[in-house]
């Protein structure tokens, strides 16, 4: 769809999956089965990280409580909008909205960066010096550091989004994607360019290179501190605790590298597509079963909810 040169682009139109009538049907009821379990299972969460007296004073839960918070946040910058599309024949979303969408994601996703040093750093503090936990990680504390986490997500694109967002957009204003991300975004933009490409490039990186290298130095850590003689009674205690942590750290980065790794070619888009669908729909979903599914405390608290529950009930 070619614009007037002299026109600047208003709407853009989001191609989504590609596929007919009846598979868009077919997506529309999964994804929309998968956002409402995503949303219940980090609302649980939340709730019972709110309602027990014990969670609620606990940094580790403290700090899960507000990232599935962010869970809920970030898959309902893209779930809903994507819903809509695939009921409807076509998508099309403003300008502003795209870039607004693209902005939320990015930043979501950059809090959800730190989110995740912020539970490796906890970790790392009450294997690697449990005798300091408490006064380090006090609830005032781990406060300051939720937000921070939020702040330190929602500052990085700013200024990336608003360069962008000044870029002439002149001429096709189909994206071949089903939700505003910067590739497709910026491959509609007219020359010259300028410097935002390359200032979003430095800040993507600064964000995820910074983040996955301290993650990864702390669990090198305290996988190193486990090892020793002083932990063989807790070992496996700590192993599992830390186990699920890392596999959490593992899908969440694993898509993000992939999205760098992915070769160029015909099928580029499908697998951008493909990636972009696992860490906006499916790590939101999977991220509240790894960290509860085997979680005792979690399970103890459900319990002491339940019961609460069924007393209150049986008073009425």
């Amino acid at each position: 769809m070619e614009l007037d040169n002299r026109t600047r682009v208003q709407e853009f139109i989001l191609l989504g999956f590609g596929v007919g009538r009846q598979e868009r049907f077919l997506l529309l009821i999964f994804f929309g089965i998968l956002y409402v379990i995503t949303l219940a299972e980090n609302i649980t969460i939340i709730t019972l990280v709110v309602l027990d007296t014990h969670l609620s004073r606990l940094p580790m839960y403290i700090l899960l409580g507000n990232f599935s918070w962010l869970e809920i946040c970030y898959v309902s910058t893209t779930a809903p909008r994507m819903l809509v599309d695939l009921a409807s024949p076509y998508g099309v979303i403003s300008f502003s909205d795209c870039f607004l969408q693209f902005y939320m994601l990015f930043s979501f996703g950059a809090t959800e960066n730190f989110f995740l040093s912020a539970m490796a750093l906890d970790r790392h503090v009450a294997i690697c010096h449990p005798l300091h936990y408490p006064q380090l990680m006090t609830q005032e504390s781990c406060y300051n550091l939720v937000v921070a986490c939020w702040i330190c997500g929602f500052m990085g694109y700013v200024i990336p989004v608003i360069m962008m967002s000044n870029m002439s957009f002149c001429g096709p204003n189909v994206i071949d994607h089903f939700l505003c991300d910067p590739g497709p975004i910026l491959a509609l933009a007219c020359p010259p360019f300028g410097v935002a490409p390359i200032v979003f490039q430095i800040c993507a990186n600064v964000l995820i290179l910074g983040n996955v290298l301290f993650a990864v130095l702390s669990y090198a850590v305290i996988i190193l501190t486990l090892m020793k003689p002083s932990f063989e009674g807790s070992r496996r205690k700590a192993f599992s605790t830390i186990s699920f942590h890392i596999v959490v750290v593992t899908l969440f980065y694993g898509s993000v590298a992939g999205m760098y790794l992915a070769p160029d070619g015909e099928n580029q888009r499908e697998i951008a597509k493909a990636i972009t669908l696992f860490y906006t729909s499916a790590t939101p979903f999977l991220n509240p079963m790894i960290y509860c599914l085997r979680n005792d405390q979690v399970k103890e608290a459900l319990r002491r909810l339940s019961k609460r529950n069924l007393t209150f009930g049986r008073r009425r």
